[in-house]
């Protein structure tokens, strides 16, 4: 628990004093300088971290409830990367601060081009004052928030809506950002519709770039393909900077089959910045699709690059590679990056999988049937290691295979396939690339075969749930759910069995977990799936009834002289 405030050389200290700080700065000067601002304004222990590297590290490692990070770390990175990343990848709960250090005069102009922003910033040169006034409207700011995050922590969006809209009322000073957040969670529980109108409302009182973007966002869900199309063109235009709604665009471009278009839409946000390990490998996957082997191989050699030194190095950049130097005939270069993937990544849980694929797609290159044989059957020795590749790997080997007369193994991949991603858009791009090899009856029929083991799978559990064994029927369902993690069918009907076995035998933590999770991945599948308000409002109302609620645990309050 934070200690009382007390006053350092007269001046009234507000903050709270016994929290946790991380600060990333790369200079030692600098560090100094920021350590000895913090002590005087009462916070006397910071830690230290002097790349983002070492930033992520530590925050995996260590509950911070404050992080200070210079927008401008060297080395191509930089505090909107970094924050990023912690946010995207879930390091940092949304109740750590993240307050950004700066000298560039614009970096307001800069910040109103992102989608994901840091809680404040702090313009260079700062003195201790300003330090403490600027932290000190972060923590009030949070403070309004709290309750609101603590549900979402505890996976009751329903509940923090409801918490959003008495919020409002209370703080209106952050009426903008609260109606942010209630868009975000509309949109979070499949209520598509309400997202968009919170969206357009923001909209009506001043042009926002990141509600354009979420606007956007809700049409894509929609497939309003023209009108997205149409927003994010004016985006781009007149925020050139905002590398989202680029990306977005690029998106919205692939669906309505441009991919040569999606491709320059993402080269022109790669240019702008250059070192995003994602935008890196979806611009050379969609280089691959367009036969630009040369943009293909430039952008996937950079991932290999920047991926050497990421905590989010994937062995599937080294076959990216791979597949762009055999696109233009480089079998030596892609040889070579077979072997600098076995020598670099080996131990990496992917890396034994990944030679095995990389291995595959050379013979296929080579006509060496043996070998293609060989390296498949490594590949497909462990079914469930399979799943671990993407989908569009793992589609791009089920096309070799029909490709190189491999049917058996073809179909093997074709049926884990649609048992693990049964999303539109996989099962759309599937279809669509055996009916260009002549199978589309094999794809129709194989297709027809996973629904029936739907239909098997979900049916067992609900004859178990009617005859009222709800641990029958949570034990059918999440066996289901294990064979066709990709399905929304069959993660929806298992979250279902989970939280009927909640309203009939009493709360169940592990169980509402599990359904919270499954739910969670529904969303991410098939986030307009129309099921999805209705089970996130049941698990609302269980956690209602069995007094389900955020714990209260010790928060560090700023207090007023």
């Amino acid at each position: 628990m934070a200690r009382s405030p007390r006053a350092y050389s007269g001046v009234p200290m507000l903050l709270p004093q016994d929290i946790e700080v991380l600060v990333v700065e790369s200079q030692a000067s600098v560090r100094a300088q920021l350590r000895t601002m913090l002590t005087s304004i009462g916070i006397e222990s910071p830690h230290f971290a002097v790349s983002a590297t070492m930033a992520m590290r530590r925050l995996r490692a260590q509950r911070f409830e404050l992080v200070l990070c210079e927008y401008n770390l060297g080395e191509g990175q930089d505090g909107q990367h970094l924050l990023e990343d912690l946010r995207q990848h879930g390091i940092i709960p949304l109740d750590t601060l993240f307050v950004m250090i700066t000298a560039e005069r614009n970096y307001e102009r800069v910040i109103s081009a992102c989608e994901l922003l840091p809680n404040d910033y702090i313009l260079k040169p700062l003195t201790a004052e300003s330090l403490r006034v600027r932290l000190l409207r972060a923590f009030e700011k949070r403070d309004a928030f709290l309750p609101v995050w603590e549900l979402m922590k505890i996976g009751d969006p329903v509940g923090a809506l409801e918490a959003c809209r008495e919020a409002r009322d209370r703080h209106p000073q952050y009426l903008t950002d609260f109606m942010r957040l209630q868009a975000e969670l509309h949109a979070q529980v499949g209520q598509i519709d309400e997202a968009e109108t919170r969206y357009r409302e923001i909209l009506a009182a001043r042009p926002i770039p990141w509600a354009s973007l979420g606007l956007a966002r809700m049409l894509v869900v929609r497939q309003a393909w023209v009108e997205a199309e149409h927003l994010l063109a004016e985006l781009v235009a007149r925020h050139e900077r905002f590398i989202e709604a680029h990306e977005l665009l690029a998106r919205v471009l692939e669906e309505t089959g441009r991919p040569a278009e999606a491709c320059e839409a993402l080269q022109r946000a790669s240019e702008r910045s250059p070192y995003r390990l994602p935008r890196l490998r979806r611009l050379g996957e969609l280089a691959l699709q367009t036969g630009d082997a040369v943009r293909a191989e430039r952008s996937l050699a950079e991932a290999v690059k920047r991926g050497s030194y990421s905590e989010f190095r994937d062995p599937e950049d080294h076959v990216r590679l791979l597949q762009a130097q055999l696109a233009g005939d480089r079998l030596d270069q892609a040889q070579a990056t077979l072997a600098d993937l076995e020598r670099a990544m080996a131990r990496h849980p992917k890396g034994e999988l990944c030679m095995a694929v990389g291995s595959a797609l050379i013979e296929g290159h080579r006509n060496n049937s043996d070998g293609l044989r060989g390296a498949m059957r490594r590949a497909l020795g462990n079914p469930e290691r399979i799943r671990e590749l993407s989908p569009g790997l793992r589609k791009d080997l089920l096309e070799l295979c029909y490709d190189r007369q491999l049917e058996d193994e073809g179909r093997q991949l074709l049926a884990d396939l649609m048992r693990t991603h049964a999303d539109d858009r996989t099962l759309a791009s599937t279809r669509a690339s055996l009916k260009a090899r002549g199978f589309e009856a094999l794809s129709e029929q194989v297709e027809q075969q996973i629904q029936a083991e739907v239909r098997t799978l979900v049916g067992a559990g609900a004859e178990k749930a009617r005859a009222g064994d709800f641990d029958g029927a949570v034990a059918e369902m999440m066996n289901a759910a294990r064979k066709m993690p990709g399905n929304p069918h069959v993660l929806f009907n298992a979250a279902l069995a989970l939280l009927r076995h909640i309203e009939h035998r009493g709360w169940n933590e592990a169980f509402a977990t599990q359904a919270r999770n499954l739910i969670e991945r529904i969303q991410r599948l098939a986030p307009a799936n129309p099921r999805l308000p209705a089970i996130t409002e049941f698990r609302h109302d269980l956690m209602k009834r069995y007094g389900i609620r955020p714990e209260r645990l010790p928060i560090t309050r700023t207090r007023r002289a």
